[in-house]
C-alpha cells in the first residue's frame, strides 16, 4: 500500500498538528476532522486506509459512537463499506484513571482495532499505525 490515507480525528488540534507532522514524515497522506460528525463527512470524502479517533471529543463518548456506527451500520446505510477500515482509538482515560483499555480485553464491546494512550508517543503510534495497516 503505497501512501496510505490515514484520517485523524480529535478535536485538539495540537495533537492534530502533532500527529500529522509525524505521520507524514513517514509518508503517510494526513486528512484530519475535528469532531464525530466532521469525521463521517470526510471518510465519504476521503475513503481511508486507517482512522484514529479521539475517545471524547464533544462528548465523552463521541468517539465510541463513531466507531459504533462505522462498524455497526445497517446493512443499507452508507457507513456500511467503510466497517472494515482499521479504526486506532485515541484515549487519554488510562492517565486519569488508570484504566486499561486493549482489543484483547476490550474488543467484544469496543469497536477499535487498538489503542494508543495521550500523551502520544510517536514511536508507538508509528508501530500500531504499521501493525493495523498491515493487518488490515
Amino acid at each position: 500500500m503505497e501512501n496510505p490515507k490515514i484520517l485523524v480525528v480529535d478535536d485538539d488540534p495540537d495533537i492534530v498538528e502533532t500527529m500529522r507532522i509525524v505521520l507524514e514524515a513517514n509518508s503517510y497522506q494526513v486528512f484530519t476532522a475535528g469532531s464525530g460528525p466532521e469525521c463521517l463527512n470526510k471518510i465519504k470524502e476521503v475513503d481511508p486506509d486507517l482512522i484514529i479517533l479521539d475517545v471524547m471529543m464533544d462528548t465523552i463518548t463521541e468517539g465510541f459512537q463513531v466507531s459504533y456506527q462505522l462498524r455497526n451500520p445497517d446493512p443499507n446505510s452508507e457507513y456500511a463499506k467503510y466497517a472494515k477500515i482499521p479504526i486506532l482509538m485515541l484515549t487519554g482515560i488510562g492517565e486519569k484513571t488508570k484504566m486499561k483499555f486493549s482489543p484483547q480485553t476490550d474488543g467484544d464491546y469496543l469497536p477499535v482495532d487498538d489503542f494508543v494512550e495521550k500523551p502520544i508517543q510517536s514511536q508507538v503510534l508509528l508501530e500500531k499505525v504499521r501493525k493495523l495497516l498491515k493487518n488490515g
